[in-house]
């Protein structure tokens, strides 16, 4: 094995991940990554490692860079996805959400002109990606957004845009 091998297979196997600017992630579900006799985590447990993930950060400002990391890590959204019928009303910046259900499964692609709105669209992606439609309004996202802190750290324009982002979600699991 040449060192780059090695480096690959011992980052393969921790706990923990590295994520912008030489921050420790500590990722609890390393087991489940690599074992597939094991389910994948849940989104409740998605949802829960995100609030652990917030509270390793002191500040504000560490976590609105660890938000727009988050960001970072969305897949390209098609730019013939980017249109008015993608478009969710509601959010200042402008924001295209296209979903897929298959199988009663949420699937969905999602972008944002904006850094941190991009970050808050990494959270419910993170959290509602592969989702069965039947448990969509179970998740407690508005109960995490207050533990992280979001709803009193936000501008009010990127906290409506947030709520916006969710309520298509929950209207597409109502469906």
């Amino acid at each position: 094995m040449d060192l780059m091998q090695d480096c690959r297979a011992m980052l393969a196997s921790s706990p923990y991940f590295i994520i912008g600017s030489g921050v420790f992630i500590r990722r609890k579900n390393v087991t489940r990554m690599h074992n597939h006799e094991k389910s994948p985590p849940s989104a409740q447990e998605r949802l829960e490692e995100l609030v652990e993930n917030f509270a390793l950060f002191d500040g504000w400002e560490e976590r609105y860079r660890y938000l727009i990391d988050l960001g970072r890590t969305l897949p390209p959204m098609e730019e013939a996805l980017k249109t008015d019928e993608n478009l969710v009303r509601g959010c200042t910046s402008r924001v295209w959400m296209k979903a897929e259900i298959e199988g009663g499964i949420l699937h969905f692609v999602a972008d944002s002109d904006a850094h941190i709105v991009r970050g808050l669209v990494a959270v419910l992606a993170q959290v509602y990606q592969g989702v069965p439609l039947a448990d969509i309004a179970s998740i407690d996202i508005e109960g995490a957004f207050a533990r992280i802190g979001l709803d009193q750290n936000l501008s009010p324009s990127r906290r409506n845009g947030f709520f916006a982002m969710l309520e298509r979600i929950k209207f597409l699991g109502a469906a």
